[in-house]
């Protein structure tokens, strides 16, 4: 039996075909593995936090409850809060946030300035901690969902049998984290932009914490409010301060969505309530007009990204803010061209 050249092309070409995909397949089931480490690990990072909030929130409560108490609020008060700590630590996973949500409704009722300053001291750290482990949680597991819910990972089972991870959402209390030197910013509101070119677009800004250079992540034009500021007049400052554009505030769409993260930068632990508008504008050179000392040592690069520049540069290890921008974009260019009012939404 003799084979034609195009036979033999086409051949070559489909084991070429497989051979790629059993590579990419294999790297990509590897990949998949070590992110499911890793939101293992960070998981048992969240749960030792979140154990040793429970113990120091007993401490807490005996702290309250003083040796001697004739205040019977004060004593129910107190073993409210020592039993949610033993819920807390006994709970089972599916039950834990509603468990940690109400140990921290409680822990904001304690007023720490009737606690010892070690005590309090003690709480602080073990809040700032539970706030730090649950942020590299939520990171890992949004890197695992991202691969893991891809369609060719799902139709060729490349998780295996792996459960999918969960984020996990409580509410902390923000206190001065003297412990850890970090100060905790209970209030801080941003206006951001989704700045769309004519192409459908997001213009992403790079960036990093100045203490962990190395660590680089991509997030929407916008910042903080200032005092006696709006939100509308804060994103069209911020658009100037940080693109050099200069646009009108009526042009402006939106809220759209609100996002509340905790986080810690440059030695303080930030707490961020994020409100984000959409705009359409013609794609511009970007030149930065009054970025403040911090902004040029911290933001390092541009682009301008579809959906799929998205997730490759989440593929890369770098994290986009807010989490699955690429889902959401379609949502913000359908706001762009409607000025008609929106109802905000919390996303991630």
């Amino acid at each position: 039996m003799t084979f034609s050249a195009t036979t033999v092309l086409v051949l070559a070409l489909v084991a070429l075909l497989v051979l790629a995909l059993g590579v990419w397949a294999y790297s990509t089931a590897n990949r998949l593995d070590r992110l499911h480490v890793r939101s293992d690990q960070s998981w048992q990072a969240l749960d030792a936090a979140l154990a040793r909030r429970a113990v120091v929130a007993r401490a807490v409560a005996m702290a309250v409850a003083g040796p001697v108490s004739t205040d019977p609020q004060r004593t129910d008060r107190a073993a409210q809060l020592a039993g949610l700590a033993d819920r807390a630590e006994r709970a089972e996973r599916g039950d834990r946030e509603t468990v940690e949500n109400q140990l921290s409704a409680a822990l904001s009722l304690v007023d720490i300035e009737q606690l010892r300053p070690q005590l309090v001291a003690e709480l602080a750290d073990a809040e700032a901690r539970v706030l730090i482990a649950r942020r590299f949680h939520n990171d890992a597991v949004r890197d695992t969902l991202a691969l893991r819910t891809r369609r060719p990972v799902r139709i060729l089972h490349l998780g295996g049998t792996a459960p999918l991870p969960h984020y996990f959402e409580i509410t902390e209390r923000a206190t001065p984290a003297a412990a850890t030197g970090l100060e905790v910013h209970t209030t801080r509101t941003s206006a951001r932009v989704v700045l769309l070119d004519e192409q459908d677009r997001v213009l992403l800004l790079r960036g990093h914490d100045p203490m962990l250079p190395d660590v680089a992540f991509w997030f929407t034009v916008g910042g903080g409010v200032e005092p006696g500021e709006s939100l509308r007049d804060a994103a069209v400052r911020e658009i100037h301060e940080e693109t050099g554009q200069r646009v009108d505030p009526a042009s402006l769409r939106g809220p759209l969505w609100r996002r509340v993260a905790v986080f810690p930068f440059n030695g303080e632990l930030i707490r961020s309530e994020e409100l984000f508008f959409t705009l359409r504008a013609p794609r511009f050179e970007w030149r930065p007009a009054a970025l403040n000392a911090l902004e040029r040592r911290t933001i390092t690069d541009h682009r301008w990204c579809a959906p799929a520049d998205i997730r490759a540069l989440d593929d890369s290890g770098e994290a986009v803010y807010p989490y699955h921008l690429d889902e959401l974009l379609a949502e913000a260019i359908t706001a762009a061209a409607d000025d008609t009012a929106h109802v905000v939404r919390s996303i991630r």
